[in-house]
C-alpha cells in the first residue's frame, strides 16, 4: 500500500487500522539532540482523542503513545523514532451491518475497487483514527520548531453557518484550548455548541472551517517550483480526513480584486524588509517572506449520520444503510490538533531543507 509516508527530510511513516491491535509510526530524519517533552506529545494526543467531551464521539481511547526507539535519556538520537498507540475500545460488531454495503460518501466502495478487499471495521485504514499518528509526528516536529521560535495556532473559525468574524489579532490565541469547541471567542463558541447539539438531536452532522496562524517563520523557507511552501501546506491539509478545501492569504477573495489592491508593498522597518499588508499570507513565489502565515481549512459534514440512507450492496442490489456506532457530529474540535500537527510537519521539513542548502542566512 503506497502513500503512507509524508515528507522527505523529516519523514513520518504511519501504519494501522481503526480496529486493529494498534496504530503507529516511524519518524526518520529528526535531528539528534532534541530534548523531548513527552508530556507535551501526550497533551497533543489528549486534545485529539475521542471521548474527551460531549461534543465528540464517545469511543473511549486513552491514546497513550509508547515509544520504541530513537529516544535515549529524553533526547532524540538521530535514529528512527518508532512508536505505537494501542487500540483499546474497538467495537467491531458496530460495523457488521455494513460488511457488504457501501456507505454514502465513505471510502468503502473505492477501497474495494482499488484493493479488492476492505477492512470494514470502523473504516479500517480510511478511519480518522490514523490521524493520531500524525499528531505524534507533529508534536515532535513542533519541539524542533520551538528551538527557533516558530509558533502555530489553529482554532475553529466556523461550524455550519456560525462564523467567528473577528481577526486573529483581536483574539487571545492562548485561550484556544480553554473550551471544548476550540474557539477563542466565548459568544461564538456558545452558538457553535448550541448548533451542534441541535443537529445531533436531528441525527445529522455538520462541517466547518479551521483557521491557522503561524508566527516566527523567517524569509526563505520553501521551494520555488513543485515544493512551494503553500503547495505543501495544501497537500498536508487535503490529506486529512473530511477536508474539502484550503485557502491561504487572501484565498478565493483575491479572484475579485485588482492587482493594485492586492499587492503587498515592501517597506524597511526596524532594520528588516517587511510588507505593509499581508494578503500574500506570508508566502510569495512559494517561499516564506517573514510575515505571518495564515490559512483556512474547510471540513465537510461527517459522512456517518444517524438517519437511514439509500445505497447498494456488493451485488448492486438496493439497500438501506442505518447509522450505528459512535461518531462525531462535527469533527472540527478534534481536528484542530491534527491541523497543527500537519502544519508543523510541513514547516520542519522546509526548515531542515533550508538549513541543509544554506550555510549562512541570505538576508
Amino acid at each position: 500500500m503506497k502513500g503512507n509516508t509524508f515528507g522527505k527530510a523529516f519523514q513520518l511513516h504511519t501504519f494501522g487500522e481503526s480496529h486493529g491491535e494498534a496504530i503507529g509510526g516511524m519518524i526518520d530524519g529528526c535531528p539528534a539532540g532534541i530534548k523531548l517533552d513527552l508530556a507535551k506529545i501526550q497533551l497533543a494526543l489528549d486534545r485529539r482523542k475521542p471521548g474527551q467531551s460531549k461534543l465528540t464521539t464517545q469511543r473511549k481511547e486513552s491514546d497513550k503513545v509508547q515509544f520504541l526507539s530513537g529516544i535515549f535519556e529524553g533526547q532524540t538520537t538521530g535514529t528512527p523514532i518508532g512508536f505505537i498507540i494501542p487500540n483499546e475500545d474497538a467495537k467491531s460488531k458496530d460495523y457488521s451491518h455494513i460488511k457488504d454495503t457501501y456507505r454514502p460518501s465513505h471510502a468503502d466502495y473505492v477501497y474495494e475497487a482499488k484493493y479488492g478487499i476492505r477492512d470494514y471495521r470502523g473504516g479500517g485504514r480510511a478511519s480518522a483514527r490514523e490521524t493520531a499518528c500524525r499528531v505524534v509526528g507533529g508534536a515532535i516536529a513542533q519541539q524542533v520548531l520551538d528551538q527557533i521560535g516558530v509558533k502555530i495556532y489553529s482554532y475553529v473559525q466556523q461550524v455550519g453557518n456560525i462564523s467567528l468574524v473577528k481577526d486573529f489579532k483581536e483574539l487571545d490565541l492562548d485561550s484556544i484550548y480553554e473550551n471544548d469547541m476550540r474557539c477563542p471567542d466565548a459568544d461564538t463558541e456558545k452558538k457553535m455548541v448550541d448548533l451542534i447539539e441541535a443537529v445531533r438531536k436531528e441525527g445529522d452532522t455538520l462541517g466547518g472551517c479551521i483557521q491557522t496562524l503561524v508566527q516566527g517563520v523567517p524569509a526563505g523557507w520553501g521551494e520555488p517550483v513543485f515544493d512551494k511552501l503553500h503547495a505543501d501546506l495544501a497537500k498536508a491539509m487535503m490529506s486529512i480526513n473530511a477536508v474539502k478545501g484550503f485557502e491561504y492569504g487572501s484565498g478565493f477573495c483575491s479572484a475579485e480584486m485588482k492587482g493594485s489592491a492586492h499587492n503587498d508593498p515592501f517597506e524597511f522597518v526596524d532594520d528588516k524588509i517587511r510588507t505593509s499588508s499581508n494578503l500574500s499570507g506570508g508566502i510569495q513565489g512559494g517561499i516564506s517572506n517573514g510575515e505571518d502565515i495564515y490559512f483556512r481549512t474547510a471540513f465537510k459534514p461527517v459522512a456517518t449520520i444517524m438517519k437511514d440512507q439509500e445505497s447498494v450492496d456488493k451485488s448492486g442490489a438496493k439497500t438501506t444503510v442505518k447509522g450505528k456506532g459512535r461518531h462525531d457530529v462535527c469533527v472540527l474540535p478534534r481536528a484542530v490538533p491534527i491541523v497543527d500537527a500537519m502544519t508543523a510537519l510541513v514547516l520542519v521539513e522546509h526548515f531542515l531543507r533550508q538549513r541543509s542548502q544554506n550555510l549562512e542566512p541570505r538576508i
